[in-house]
């Protein structure tokens, strides 16, 4: 990997092209280097996983709305458009990359990376996959692709922050996935360049959507992003061009959205002829809840198992879990948000609530992408009365192992103190959740297997799992044209498409 200075300059200084950020990155995306067979083996896990949490979405609010919107966008004249995920119906690429990335999104259940910033790199996937069933691509041109898209997310995400300015994770996904449509389509440098520069620029936005009362909203997210990343990419091959340089300039994206005029990052990127490397750094959820919440959920299924008195909450004086700064800030008291302590509270809500999810784990042994955030399982008597007596605390070890580079000792985990009314306490810790590639129980692909199946049942058919999955796991050797295959057709009756809510279009 090479390491790239990336600081604010002023207009007079006329940083050269080739040294701006947003042209390493186009260099990175042309950069015809094969995949690794290991890195492919990833893509295709991945591929199979953003199917799963979309297949057990297809009837949730969001994705209803969504979908209806595309379903008002017909295909263009470039292509024959791009599947909808559920249904047979094609619509024009970019509206097919927004139904289908609130579909992977809405459950906030698949695969994540975590280091100077937050992300869930899989949301690369839908807009690089509606591009090329579009554009009639082959299976080898999507593994490349998201090869790409993958490996310029995580390096962004390793070196520049954006939540420390209260900026929305995805616009690190706005270039991310410029860069892989553009690797897809075999574009040159300079039309990358500029469709990056593009997506940034569109893509900026503030975290509110994840502060406080969480709305529908966290699920768009990234699908707006996605779909402005086409649409960038669509300009730029038109020969339209974006702020130069988005990153440096002293009016850019650093200088007024970031650390501002002084600041200076080190963005590390492969060197050209080195393999992308960076989805195998990342990874996917067993659980369907934000990721800090992983490895508690899996701490509190073992303390219910070995603690049962635990469970009631006439026995517990107070629960302190001992976390990281993000996971205390975020997803914890220390975000001082009174909604992550309210039963009436929405699912986007409780799923930033590790207070909560800790309380429902413990009392469960388990967790489950509905029932757990169930209103009636939320508000339940003796859950609403443990639930309040859990708190978060930082604690600098943990916050260190949570920014760490070293993969052998970061760690996303906690340790927890359950004092009893008794005086007794119980302690226990976790660094990573089981399915981490550290954990207990690594996932690998019979795992992915298991969770597209068991997230499919009663959405899709038995015979329409089995066809998918083997398509998923011929990827790499889908001709041009195969690429629909890829689409999962929900069991008849599952969607009703009249009952899509109606909008403007």
């Amino acid at each position: 990997m090479l390491e790239h200075t990336v600081r604010v300059h002023r207009s007079d200084e006329n940083l050269a092209r080739e040294d701006q950020l947003a042209h390493r990155i186009a260099t990175v995306a042309a950069d015809p280097v094969a995949v690794d067979a290991d890195v492919t083996e990833m893509i295709i896990n991945r591929v199979i996983d953003n199917a799963s949490v979309a297949v057990a979405s297809l009837n949730r609010g969001p994705i209803i709305s969504a979908r209806a919107q595309a379903l008002t966008h017909a295909p263009s004249s470039g292509g024959p458009g791009a599947a909808v995920f559920g249904i047979t119906d094609k619509v024009s690429p970019e509206w097919a990359a927004w139904a289908n990335g609130v579909a992977v999104r809405e459950l906030d259940y698949h695969d994540t990376f975590l280091s100077a910033e937050y992300s869930h790199p899989g949301d690369n996937i839908p807009p690089i996959l509606a591009v090329a069933q579009h554009t009639g691509a082959s299976g080898a041109d999507v593994v490349r692709a998201i090869a790409t898209g993958y490996e310029i997310q995580v390096d962004l995400v390793k070196a520049i922050s954006l939540h420390a300015h209260k900026i929305d994770h995805v616009a690190h996904l706005g270039p991310s996935a410029a860069a892989g449509i553009g690797t897809l389509l075999g574009l040159d440098v300079e039309t990358i360049f500029q469709a990056v520069g593009q997506a940034l620029h569109t893509t900026t936005a503030t975290r509110q959507s994840r502060k406080g009362e969480i709305s529908t909203w966290k699920a768009h997210a990234p699908a707006f992003a996605g779909k402005l990343a086409i649409e960038a990419v669509d300009r730029a091959m038109r020969g339209q061009t974006s702020p130069v340089p988005i990153y440096e300039g002293e009016d850019g994206v650093i200088a007024w959205l970031l650390d501002g005029p002084d600041a200076s990052y080190v963005v590390p990127l492969p060197a050209a002829g080195e393999s992308k490397r960076a989805i195998l750094d990342t990874y996917t959820k067993e659980h369907s809840a934000e990721y800090q919440a992983q490895a508690l959920i899996d701490l509190a299924r073992k303390l219910n198992r070995e603690h049962p008195e635990a469970t009631d909450p006439a026995n517990v004086a107070s629960i302190v879990i001992t976390t990281s700064h993000h996971t205390h800030h975020v997803i914890g008291s220390g975000a001082n948000d009174p909604q992550k302590y309210d039963p009436q509270a929405s699912r986007e809500t409780l799923d930033h609530s590790i207070p909560y999810i800790f309380t429902v784990a413990l009392q469960d042994g388990a967790w489950h992408h509905v029932d757990s955030y169930a209103p009636e399982r939320a508000a339940r008597a003796d859950t609403v009365e443990l639930w309040h007596k859990v708190t978060t605390a930082e604690d600098a070890e943990w916050t260190r192992r949570y920014h760490s580079t070293d993969i052998t000792e970061k760690a996303f985990g906690g340790s927890v103190t359950i004092t009893l009314t008794d005086g007794t306490t119980i302690t226990d810790e976790i660094a990573v959740a089981d399915a981490h590639p550290l954990g207990a129980r690594p996932f690998a692909r019979e795992q992915y297997v298991h969770k597209f199946r068991t997230l499919a049942e009663g959405m899709v058919s038995g015979a329409e799992i089995d066809r998918f999955l083997d398509a998923a796991a011929r990827l790499p050797e889908l001709a041009p044209g195969d690429l629909d295959q890829l689409n999962v057709l929900a069991a008849p009756g599952v969607i009703d498409l009249a009952a899509g809510p109606k909008g403007l279009f």
